[in-house]
C-alpha cells in the first residue's frame, strides 16, 4: 500500500526555508518527496481562491532543476491536475505566460546562489504568492503518495518563451535598436536563448559573450571583480554601446554602459521609471536615495527587502495613481499597473523582470553614460560575507542597533546618526552617508549596502565595514 505523507511534516524536516525569493536550500535536501510536498502544499494554499485545472512549470539551467521539476509534476498529477512544462525560460517569462492563461505556476530556480543550492518560486494565477501564502504552504495538512525513484520525461512546450518575446517585440518598432552594437553576456542564464534573437529582431547588432555549460552564479548586487574586468575588456575590444546580462533565472538585469561599467540595479530602475513616466513607486529601503532626490515621482513607498513586500504596496498605490511600478536594488523591475508606452498597451507584470528596464534604457538615443549623468549623483556599493550564519548576523545587528558608535568610529565617523530597522539595520550619518547591514533571506550571508557622495567612498565604506565585521 502506498504511504501517505503530510506536506507540513515533510517540509518541516527538509531544511528548506522561504527567503525573500521563494523556498531555498541545499540540493541534497530537495528530495522527490520534499519537492512534492511543496507543490501539493502550494496548490492546497490557493485552491479555494482560484479555479484551474493546469499548473505550469519551468526551470533554470542548474543541473538539479530538471529532476525537481519532474517530482513536482508527478505530485501535481496525483491531484488530477494537468502540467505544462515550459523548459528552461526566465522566471518572468513563466510568470507572464501563466498570468495570461489564468493558471498557477512553479519556477525551479535558485536564482544567483551557488549550484549546490536550488529553490522553488510559486505564482498564483494573479502573480507572486504573498507572505500569508507562504505561511499556508508551510502549515498545509494536505497529503500525497510518496514519489517513485524513476520519473517520466517531461514534454516541452515552447509557448512561454514565445509569449514573453512577443510582449516586447510588439511594444517596440523593429528598428528601435538599429545602429547599436550590444554584447550579451550569456553565461548560464535561463534566458540566454531568447535575448540574442529578441535584440536582433529590434535591429541591434549582437555579439554573444561568455556562454557556459557550467552553472554560473551571477549576483547582480555583488558583481565579481572578474566580471567587472570582463565588461571593461569586452567593451574595449568590441566598442559596444552596452552589454546586457541577467542572473541565473533571468529576473534581475545587469547592464554595462558604453565604457563597460556595470550599472547598479536601483539606478537602472530609476532611469526606467523616469522614461516610463511612472507616477508612484514601491522600492525597498536598501535602494539609492537618488530616487527621492530626483523628484520624479508623486510618491515613493519604501518597503522591506523582497518582491512580496514591494508587490504588497501596489494594491494601495494603484488606488491613487494610474501608473505604478517598483524595483529592487538588484535591478529586478516590477510593473504594478497596465500602462501605455509608444502608443501601445503594456500589461502589468508584478514580478521581477530583467528585459523591460534593459530595453527601455537601450531604446534611448543618448549613450547610457549621459543618461546616468543627469541623475542626482549618489553612489551605492554592496558586497557580502559568505558562510556567515544568520544567527550571528542578527546578534551583530542587535548590538549595533543599541550602540553603533564603536562600529562607526572604525569607519571614520564621529558625527551623529539615525537608525532604521525596517529590514536589517540601516544607519544614516549626518553627512548623508549610509551603511546598511542585513542577513540574506536565502543564504548564510551577511550583506552590506553603502551609499555616499562618490563611487570610491561608497566602495571603501563597504570594504571597511565588512573587514570590521569579519574580525568582530
Amino acid at each position: 500500500m502506498d504511504s501517505r505523507l503530510v506536506c507540513s511534516e515533510i517540509i518541516a524536516k527538509s531544511g528548506i526555508e522561504f527567503g525573500t525569493s521563494g523556498a531555498r536550500g541545499l540540493v541534497k535536501n530537495f528530495t522527490s518527496d520534499v519537492n512534492a510536498a511543496f507543490s501539493v502544499a502550494f496548490i492546497s494554499a490557493i485552491e479555494n481562491e482560484f479555479t484551474f485545472d493546469t499548473v505550469a512549470i519551468a526551470i533554470d539551467n542548474r543541473p538539479s532543476s530538471y529532476a525537481i521539476a519532474q517530482a513536482c509534476s508527478k505530485a501535481l498529477k496525483q491531484y488530477n491536475l494537468n502540467v505544462v512544462y515550459y523548459g528552461v525560460v526566465p522566471t518572468p517569462a513563466l510568470a507572464y505566460k501563466a498570468m495570461q492563461d489564468n493558471m498557477p505556476c512553479i519556477m525551479v530556480t535558485g536564482s544567483h546562489i551557488p549550484f549546490d543550492r536550488n529553490g522553488l518560486k510559486f505564482y498564483r494565477p494573479d502573480g507572486e504568492i504573498t507572505k500569508a501564502d507562504e505561511e499556508d504552504i508551510l502549515a498545509s495538512e494536505a497529503v500525497f503518495k510518496t514519489i517513485p525513484e524513476n520519473l517520466p520525461e517531461l514534454i516541452l512546450d515552447t509557448t512561454a518563451s514565445e509569449s514573453y518575446t512577443q510582449r516586447y517585440t510588439s511594444l517596440f518598432n523593429a528598428n528601435t535598436l538599429k545602429g547599436k552594437k550590444i554584447g550579451i553576456y550569456e553565461h548560464s542564464s535561463a534566458g540566454r536563448d531568447i535575448y540574442r534573437v529578441l535584440f536582433e529582431q529590434l535591429g541591434a547588432e549582437v555579439i554573444s559573450l561568455g556562454r557556459s555549460d557550467k552553472f554560473v552564479p551571477i549576483d547582480t548586487e555583488a558583481v565579481s571583480d572578474e566580471d567587472k574586468q570582463r565588461a571593461l575588456d569586452w567593451s574595449s575590444e568590441y566598442n559596444f554601446d552596452a552589454i546586457f546580462s541577467t542572473d541565473g533565472d533571468g529576473d534581475r538585469p545587469l547592464i554595462a554602459d558604453e565604457n563597460g561599467n556595470w550599472l547598479r540595479g536601483d539606478i537602472l530602475g530609476l532611469l526606467c521609471s523616469q522614461l516610463l513616466n511612472i507616477e508612484a513607486l514601491a522600492t525597498p529601503v536598501s535602494c539609492n536615495t537618488a530616487i527621492e532626490k530626483s523628484a520624479s515621482f508623486k510618491q515613493v513607498k519604501r518597503t522591506k527587502i523582497g518582491s512580496p513586500y514591494v508587490i504588497a504596496e501596489f494594491a494601495n498605490l494603484v488606488e491613487q495613481y494610474t501608473s505604478v511600478a517598483g524595483f529592487e536594488a538588484n535591478g529586478g523591475y516590477l510593473l504594478g499597473s497596465d500602462l501605455t508606452f509608444n502608443g501601445k498597451l503594456l500589461k502589468a507584470l508584478p514580478t521581477r523582470d530583467a528585459l523591460l528596464p534593459a530595453l527601455i534604457l537601450l531604446a534611448q538615443n543618448e549613450p547610457v553614460s549621459k543618461l546616468l549623468a543627469k541623475l542626482p549623483q549618489r553612489f551605492t556599493a554592496s558586497d557580502r560575507i559568505k558562510d556567515f550564519a544568520r544567527e550571528k548576523s542578527l546578534k551583530l545587528i542587535n548590538n549595533f542597533k543599541d550602540d553603533a558608535s564603536h562600529f562607526l568610529n572604525h569607519l571614520g565617523y564621529k558625527e551623529g546618526y539615525s537608525v532604521n530597522a525596517t529590514d536589517g539595520l540601516r544607519i544614516t550619518l549626518e553627512c548623508g552617508d549610509v551603511v546598511h547591514l542585513r542577513p540574506s533571506g536565502n543564504a548564510p550571508e551577511l550583506r552590506c549596502y553603502a551609499e555616499s557622495s562618490s563611487e570610491k567612498s561608497s566602495i571603501e565604506l563597504v570594504v571597511s565595514a565588512l573587514n570590521f565585521i569579519s574580525n568582530y
